[in-house]
């Protein structure tokens, strides 16, 4: 039983070409080595139903660089009793397919139990939505609280005038609309003071 590395050797005497023992067993979480012998390939792990009840990779699509050794790692938990299952080691696209046999047996495990707090299964209450008033002064901090509601016509005020002005495109409403703009955002401003 062990929790070295699982080694898979990418192409060593063709291109895609997998080597990799038959069976591997482990009391823990352990990794698997891409070790490429060759030019670039692509390898795809996946494990089987059966070895899923104990074991969980932390991806399987990999590009593995020409002389590069890439570890992907594989988590494990620790079962009641041996679990058995498959792990699928797919290179060059489906060039060349090898399946380990693995064999989980009790022991550290890689996760250890999580304890839940009472608290979480209590459903979280939701915070009452702010008023108008509460919004603008969120997002106008230096605005008085007692102001807001006139700082919220004032904003009502510069958007009818700004829609009014491109919806008639007439230059005396666009004046106006101009002037109602530059008298609100002065008014705005000795507020902000």
């Amino acid at each position: 039983m062990s929790n070295a590395p699982l080694t898979v050797t990418l192409n060593d005497e063709r291109p895609h070409d997998l080597s990799v023992a038959p069976s591997f067993s482990t009391n823990g979480p352990f990794s698997v080595e891409l070790a490429n012998e060759g030019q670039a390939v692509h390898v795809y792990l996946h494990i089987d139903d059966e070895l899923s009840r104990a074991a969980s990779l932390s991806e399987g699509n990999h590009f593995v660089d020409g002389g590069q050794t890439k570890t992907v790692e594989v988590f494990v938990t620790s079962p009641p009793e041996p679990v058995s299952g498959k792990l699928k080691i797919v290179s060059g696209h489906g060039s060349e397919t090898r399946y380990v046999d693995v064999t989980v047996e009790p022991g550290s495990g890689g996760k250890p139990p999580v304890d839940v707090d009472e608290t979480l299964s209590k459903p979280k209450q939701p915070e009452p939505e702010p008023s108008v008033t509460e919004s603008i002064a969120d997002v106008f901090p230096s605005v008085d609280p007692r102001a807001a509601p006139v700082f919220g016509l004032a904003l009502l005020a510069l958007v009818l005038a700004v829609a009014l002005a491109s919806l008639f495109e007439s230059f005396a409403i666009t004046l106006g609309a101009g002037v109602v703009v530059g008298v609100v955002l002065a008014a705005l401003v000795l507020t902000m003071r």
